[in-house]
């Protein structure tokens, strides 16, 4: 590992595109960072649970929201609307939508690894 890394999404080593769903992965210092973009109409249930064979997201996610707004509704009862600038951490034990006609877009530092078929 060199003592300075600079990678960036315009090549990422990895996309993964389920129904309404894109996350360009890359790798640096050993870790998976992936920026995400769920279309205007997408859900976790509708679109990823499918494939995850589990009732709620089990995935535990930080990221930071570029665009668009999504709304997280979590196994205990919790209600949250991630916007434009928020820093977020999501537990494990979720469902969230899309909220509106503007395309979510983030960026997540943990919880890209397995997301979506990794």
């Amino acid at each position: 590992m060199a003592g300075v890394e600079i990678d960036d999404f315009s090549a990422p080593d990895e996309v993964r595109r389920p129904d309404r769903t894109t996350v360009e992965v890359i790798t640096i210092a050993g870790r998976e960072v992936g920026r995400y973009t769920f279309q205007p109409g997408w859900s976790w249930s509708e679109c990823i649970k499918p494939g995850a064979g589990t009732e709620t997201c089990q995935h535990d996610h930080v990221g930071y929201c570029l665009s668009g707004e999504l709304r997280v509704k979590h196994g205990d009862g919790s209600t949250a609307d991630v916007t434009p600038g928020s820093v977020y951490h999501i537990a494990p034990g979720h469902d969230s939508e899309v909220v509106g006609d503007e395309p979510f877009v983030s960026i997540e530092f943990q919880g890209t690894a397995e997301f979506a078929g990794g």
